[in-house]
């Protein structure tokens, strides 16, 4: 091994505290409402790092207990969240919220005037650092087969849950964001016979 090869990493994924299924399907207007707001993302994306109460989701998001009380609401009446535990402190039950999925899948977009929203919401949380590597974007286009581009889409699919499994470290939440779509880009038509 050359000084300039790097040892793969060890494969090590983040263990969340409490049970979760790999997938869960937002399909009725409940459900796609519910992740279609700010507030209710970044609760879903705060209890991807471990079980949390109203009171500790207020804090990070520095918003009314109230205010995050009602979304934890809606989102656990949409299947979204649950309970995953309680704990008695005095008189008063503390919930502890979990999501009920690692990736939620959208049967349909969310009801938004904005159809970019989930561009838009990275958009909103990004952090641009002077002199930091990151964030990297990159661009292509192709004219190619719909399998193919449902094949890559698969694979950016297997990345992000990558990403999401990694064990939590470190001072920045970082973002992922890839898609595969189609563009109104001019292509040539196929031709079977090349003029060279």
């Amino acid at each position: 091994m050359t000084a300039h090869e790097s040892q793969p990493r060890p494969v090590e994924h983040h263990e969340l505290d409490y049970e979760i299924k790999d997938i869960v399907v937002a399909s009725t207007n409940a459900q796609l409402k519910a992740v279609a707001n700010d507030t209710r993302m970044d609760i879903l994306n705060l209890v991807m790092e471990r079980a949390a109460t109203v009171t500790q989701l207020a804090e990070v998001l520095a918003k009314p207990k109230g205010t995050v009380g009602y979304h934890a609401r809606v989102l656990e009446d949409a299947g979204m969240i649950r309970v995953v535990r309680t704990n008695k402190v005095r008189a008063i039950t503390e919930k502890y919220y979990g999501r009920t999925g690692r990736t939620i899948v959208l049967q349909a977009a969310p009801k938004r005037e904005d159809p970019m929203w989930f561009v838009h919401d990275a958009l909103r949380g990004m952090q641009i650092v002077s002199g930091d590597p990151l964030p990297m974007f990159t661009s292509r286009v192709a004219r190619v087969p719909v399998d193919r581009a449902v094949e890559f889409s698969e694979r950016i699919m297997e990345l992000a849950e990558e990403f999401i499994a990694l064990p939590r470290s470190g001072d920045t939440v970082y973002g992922f964001l890839a898609g595969v779509y189609p563009t109104d880009h001019p292509a040539f038509e196929d031709d079977a016979s090349s003029d060279g």
